[in-house]
C-alpha cells in the first residue's frame, strides 16, 4: 500500500507540471548575467564572449525595436541605480535591411512591451536615443545629427538617460531624455535586431565597460571607487583590462624593462607584474603617504616619489631605487608635486606652490636649490621633459582655459600647444619623441584649474610636430587616470586607470594570457 501511494503521488506531481514553463537559471556571458530573445523572434539569437580580446559577438533576428513591442536579442546584466555603459560596436557584413541595429538598452523587464531606453545605431548609419516611457507605450526617439557612430554610451542618472555617441576619434554628441521611470533595478545590456524576421544579423562589441559612478552625496575629490588598470594599443585604439581593484589605484608608470607597471594606492607604491598579473608593495621605508605624482628615471633604475608631509607644508619629493629602499628627500618644503625627470638624470621638474602661486620648478635630482621656470598668474602644472631634453611640456590655465604648453628647459620661449577646446592636462611624450597623449576634461563639467576624479574624460593623441588631436580613449576617470608618464618603452601602448563602483567589477574583465 505504501509503494502504491508513493507512485500515485509521483504521477500527480508529474501531471501538475504538464503545460508549465521550464525555468532555468540564466547563464553568465562575460560580465553579463544572461541573454534572451525578447519578443516572438522567429530565429533564436546568441551571444559569445572571447576572453583573449575581451570582445562580445551577438547574433539576433526580430522584426523591430519600435512601436509598442520589441523583437531582438539581448545580452543583459541587472543593475540597481545609476550606471554608465560604454562600447565600440559595429554590425558585421553588408546586412539585409538598412534598419538592422545594435546598441545599449535599459529595460524594466524582458517582456516585449517593457518600458525601455536604448541607444541604437542602424545599418544605414542612423543613430538615435529611443525610448518607451511606459509598458506598452509608443516608442519615441531623439536623433543625433551624426550618422554611423561606432562609439556608443548610455548613462542613467536617476530618471534621466543620456546618449553619448561618436565616430572613434571624435568628441561625443550628446542627447538626453528626462522623467523616464524604469524602476530602480533594471536590465542593462547590449542588443542586436535584424529588422527582418527571417534574417539573423551579427554585431561585434569591443572595449565593453559597465560602470557605476560615484554617488551624488560623496564629498568632491574623495577617491573611494574601484579601479580598472587598462592598456591601450595606440595604433588600433583597442583597450585591455589587465587588473581590477575594489579600491582606488592611480597613475601607472611603465618600467623600462617592459615587465611591470608602477602605481600608487592608499599611500603605498606597487609594482604590477605584467606576466603574472600580480601586484606587490615596493618598500618605501617610512615614506608611506605617496600620491599619484611618481616618475621613473630614464635609466629605469630609480623612482621619484611625491609624498604628503603635513609638517613640511604638503607633498615632498623623494628619490629611491625602484627595487625599494630608503627614500632620499629632495625638496625641503611643500607642496611639491613631481612630474618629470630630465633624460640625463640630473634634474627633476615639479609643480610647486610658493607664496600661494603654483608654478613649474626645476631642482637637481641629487638635491639643491630650486629654480622657478614659470611665473604666469594661474596654475602651471604637470611639467615633463621631451625624450631629447629640448623641451619641457606642461599645462597652464593662464589664458582662462587649461591648455598644454611647452618651453625650453631654462623656462624661455613658452608657447601653447593645444587650442582650448577642452581643459587639457598632463602631456606625456612617447619615448620615440613622435607622439603626445594628454587628458582632456569637458568644460561644462570642470573648472580650468581643477582635475577632479570621476568625470567624463578623453585621452587624446597628437603628433609632437602639431596637428589635430584625436580621441583615443573615452572613459570615466580623471584624477589618477594618467597623471604621470605611462608609455610603453616601444611607444606602442599606454597604461591608464578608469573607475567604477566595485559592485560591477568582475574578474572576467581581465584578459587571460
Amino acid at each position: 500500500m505504501h509503494h502504491q501511494l508513493t507512485r500515485l503521488l509521483a504521477w500527480v506531481g508529474l501531471l501538475a507540471t504538464v503545460g508549465q514553463p521550464v525555468l532555468s537559471q540564466p547563464k553568465a556571458v562575460g560580465v553579463f548575467d544572461g541573454q534572451t530573445d525578447v519578443g516572438a523572434v522567429l530565429h533564436a539569437g546568441s551571444a559569445a564572449f572571447a576572453p583573449a580580446g575581451q570582445t562580445y559577438t551577438l547574433s539576433g533576428a526580430g522584426t523591430n525595436i519600435w512601436g509598442t513591442a520589441d523583437e531582438f536579442h539581448f545580452l543583459w546584466k541587472r543593475i540597481k541605480g545609476d550606471f554608465i555603459v560604454y562600447t565600440r560596436g559595429n554590425l558585421l557584413g553588408k546586412g539585409v535591411d538598412p534598419h538592422r541595429k545594435i546598441g545599449w538598452m535599459a529595460r524594466t523587464s524582458l517582456d516585449a512591451n517593457s518600458a525601455q531606453v536604448n541607444v541604437a545605431v542602424h545599418g544605414d548609419g542612423l543613430t538615435s536615443l529611443q525610448f518607451r516611457r511606459t509598458t506598452g507605450g509608443i516608442t519615441e526617439e531623439n536623433r543625433a545629427t551624426m550618422t554611423g557612430a561606432d562609439v556608443i554610451q548610455l548613462e542613467r542618472q536617476g530618471n534621466t538617460f543620456t546618449m553619448r555617441v561618436a565616430k572613434f576619434g571624435q568628441p561625443f554628441e550628446v542627447r538626453e531624455v528626462a522623467n523616464i521611470d524604469l524602476g530602480d533595478d533594471v536590465y542593462v545590456g547590449l542588443f542586436i535586431g535584424s529588422h527582418n524576421k527571417d534574417v539573423v544579423e551579427q554585431g561585434l562589441f569591443q572595449d565593453v565597460r559597465i560602470s557605476v559612478p560615484v554617488k551624488p552625496d560623496v564629498p568632491a575629490g574623495q577617491m573611494k571607487l574601484g579601479s580598472r588598470l587598462e592598456l591601450m594599443n595606440i595604433a588600433t585604439g583597442s583597450r585591455e583590462v589587465v587588473f581590477t581593484a575594489p579600491n582606488s589605484i592611480q597613475a601607472p608608470n611603465w618600467t623600462l624593462n617592459n615587465k611591470s607597471l608602477i602605481y600608487n594606492s592608499e599611500g603605498l607604491i606597487y609594482a604590477f607584474d605584467l606576466r603574472s598579473r600580480k601586484a606587490n608593495v615596493v618598500n618605501t621605508g617610512d615614506v608611506k603617504n605617496n600620491n599619484n605624482d611618481h616618475v621613473l628615471a630614464a635609466d629605469g633604475k630609480t623612482i621619484g616619489l611625491s609624498s604628503g608631509v603635513s609638517a613640511l607644508g604638503g607633498s615632498i619629493i623623494y628619490t629611491m631605487p625602484l627595487t625599494g629602499g630608503t627614500p632620499k628627500q629632495v625638496t625641503p618644503k611643500g607642496p611639491s608635486y613631481l612630474h618629470g625627470w630630465s633624460p640625463d638624470g640630473r634634474d627633476l621638474v615639479f609643480c610647486g606652490s610658493r607664496n600661494d602661486e603654483y608654478d613649474v620648478y626645476k631642482v637637481p635630482a641629487a638635491g639643491g636649490p630650486e629654480v622657478r621656470l614659470t611665473d604666469a598668474k594661474g596654475l602651471d602644472d604637470g611639467p615633463e621633459y621631451s625624450p631629447d631634453g629640448k623641451y619641457i611640456y606642461f599645462n597652464s590655465n593662464r589664458t582662462g582655459t587649461m591648455q598644454i604648453w611647452r618651453m625650453k628647459p631654462d623656462g624661455t620661449n613658452q608657447e601653447a600647444v593645444t587650442n582650448g577646446d577642452f581643459h587639457d592636462w598632463f602631456a606625456h611624450i612617447s619615448p620615440d619623441g613622435k607622439w603626445m597623449v594628454f587628458l582632456s576634461f569637458l568644460k561644462d563639467e570642470v573648472k580650468p584649474g581643477d582635475h577632479p576624479p570621476y568625470k567624463h574624460v578623453y585621452i587624446r593623441l597628437m603628433p609632437v610636430t602639431g596637428g589635430q588631436p584625436k580621441i583615443i580613449a573615452y572613459l570615466y576617470g580623471g584624477q589618477g587616470s594618467i597623471n604621470t608618464p605611462s608609455w610603453s618603452p616601444d611607444s606602442k601602448r599606454i597604461a591608464f586607470v578608469s573607475n567604477t563602483d566595485a559592485s560591477v567589477i568582475s574578474p572576467v574583465e581581465v584578459a587571460r594570457k
